[in-house]
């Protein structure tokens, strides 16, 4: 079939119409700089587990403590480019038991760390929950990327209606005067902002340290690792006899860390101690696949240890819908 000139001219018109509104509907929708918002939320028995982003930021492969060049050959094999650059994160874990409402580490709170880090309330907020219904905050330890976020700007307390718990040991340790005294320059920001967060609790009279493990609510209980700081505790989350263990800075570089336990940061207060007590606790771990939430594991911080001939692998939760 023959078609005249006017029509051919007419379809060639609309085509080249056509393709200029398709480029100019691509080249028109702006690009949108933002992540979505930093939670994960899972259950464990009858209690919700949210794991909540304070932030990522990139960690020197130069402050880990170990054989430099395994290190560096490690970080290799991970397709890791950037040494000065690892990719961390920065996470604390919402537990909502029925009854109690429980954050166990608050994040940086914008006291350390730069911009990159103090979300963990907004994505509180974005999760559905607000700061003045935390009952009650479990701080593993009280280096400033963990404490630093249950106080504001203002030094006042975010957290209006929670209890601030931690291990007696870390209190006394890190709202030492002498203390602070004696710790290199560089340690110092970490004692000026375990202050700065303690002082409104005892104020109000909400700073509560405790000795020894006890059952803090019904299904949560701290369990001591010693070596990263005097008083390093994990929590141990459990219900209807599913366990979760969040255990703090037990792990800072996940790549390095993983397949090779012996390795430490400077940190740790205790490097020996923090090294044989991650080497018994990856043991454990695997052996009863216990579910480990990692405030340094690579979002969303949940998972599992595989014992492996050398080291171990962490096995990441995979995204699920609730019902």
């Amino acid at each position: 079939m023959k078609l005249n000139k006017t029509i051919v001219h007419l379809l060639a018109t609309i085509g080249l119409v056509a393709c200029a509104t398709v480029s100019t509907a691509q080249a028109a929708a702006p690009m949108h700089p933002k992540q979505v918002p930093g939670y994960y939320r899972m259950m464990l028995g009858a209690f919700e587990i949210t794991a909540l982003h304070d932030g990522g930021i990139g960690i020197d492969s130069a402050l880990m403590r170990g054989n430099q060049a395994e290190i560096q050959s490690t970080l290799a094999r991970a397709l890791i480019m950037n040494s000065k650059e690892v990719p961390g994160s920065v996470v604390g874990f919402l537990v909502n038991t029925g009854s109690k409402l429980v954050l166990i580490d608050a994040g940086a709170g914008g006291h350390w760390g730069g911009p990159a880090l103090g979300r963990l309330v907004s994505n509180l907020k974005a999760a559905g929950y607000r700061p003045d219904q935390v009952d009650l905050v479990l701080v593993t330890h009280l280096h400033a990327d963990h404490v630093g976020g249950i106080y504001d700007s203002k030094g006042n307390r975010v957290f209006k209606n929670a209890e601030i718990m931690m291990k007696r040991a870390d209190s006394n340790y890190w709202l030492s005067k002498e203390a602070a005294a004696m710790a290199p320059e560089a340690a110092q920001i970490f004692f000026t902002v375990a202050r700065d967060a303690a002082k409104p609790y005892l104020a109000a009279g909400k700073w509560k340290p405790f000795e020894g493990t006890p059952e803090i609510v019904p299904g949560i209980r701290p369990k001591e690792i010693a070596g990263h700081t005097p008083g390093h505790v994990g929590y141990e989350v459990e219900s209807q006899g599913q366990k979760l263990l969040i255990w703090g800075d037990v792990v800072h570089m996940a790549a390095v860390q993983m397949p090779h336990p012996e390795v430490g940061i400077v940190f740790d207060v205790d490097g020996p101690t923090a090294i044989k007590s991650r080497a018994a606790l990856f043991a454990e771990l695997a052996e009863e696949k216990t579910l480990v939430g990692g405030a340094h594991i690579p979002f969303p911080s949940l998972g599992r240890l595989r014992k492996e001939e050398t080291g171990y692998t962490w096995l990441p939760v995979t995204f699920m819908n609730l019902k």
